[in-house]
């Protein structure tokens, strides 16, 4: 197994993690929470091979199904002594995130895209995913959260990818950098409630003024 997977597999695991104490907390069963996991931790990695024009590694490399079966057989028999599954299922999507935009940008400049190309792909590569899992599992989407940034670290962390890629500067430490910030960005963002603005700006009735909050 080359090194170079090893990121891209921790990023699997993460997320089929996150996805499978989704599925706990929706009540799913064992065969559920392992499709659930699978399709966040490989959907974003499948989207950013087809759109290289690549196998996806998914089915061209079997290990990659086995971060899936760790990550539900983990919350299967930890699930129950586990408080605050909300948090812990943001911190494993976090960690998710902040190693596919990386992998998915490296991926990207390796195949020969250009850096703005190889940006949209890695936030695709680490957005994808969780998009997909929480369709699924009927929930809002927290890619178009009003109450949460999700889209923003993941851009941070891949347009940093190119520039460190652009000055020869991307390395296991770099890479390491560039992960831990998109990390706590996206934690920070979640425990703080940091928002972007909304799409349009609404009237303020009592102060008459345009603002960038919410009317309800």
């Amino acid at each position: 197994m080359s090194i170079e997977i090893l990121p891209d597999l921790l990023g699997v695991f993460f997320f089929a993690v996150s996805g499978s104490l989704l599925a706990g907390r929706k009540g799913f069963d064992l065969i559920g929470s392992l499709l659930l996991g699978s399709l966040v931790g490989l959907g974003g990695g499948v989207v950013r091979d087809l759109v290289l024009g690549q196998s996806p590694a998914a089915f061209s490399t079997p290990v990659y199904l086995v971060a899936p079966v760790l990550a539900a057989l983990l919350v299967y028999f930890l699930y129950s002594s586990v408080e605050r599954i909300g948090r812990l299922l943001t911190v494993f999507d976090a960690a998710g995130l902040a190693l596919f935009c990386i992998t998915g940008t490296a991926k990207a400049l390796d195949s020969g895209m250009n850096p703005v190309a190889s940006v949209l792909l890695g936030v695709t590569t680490a957005v994808g995913g969780g998009l997909l899992r929480d369709v699924v599992a009927n929930e809002v989407p927290r890619l178009f959260s009003s109450h949460d940034i999700y889209a923003i670290p993941a851009f941070l962390g891949a347009a940093l990818t190119v520039l460190c890629s652009l000055n020869g500067v991307l390395n296991l430490g770099t890479g390491i950098v560039i992960a831990v910030l998109v990390f706590s960005f996206r934690l920070l963002a979640w425990h703080f409630r940091w928002h972007a603005p909304l799409a349009v700006w609404r009237r303020s009735p009592e102060a008459g003024a345009w603002t960038g909050q919410s009317s309800v």
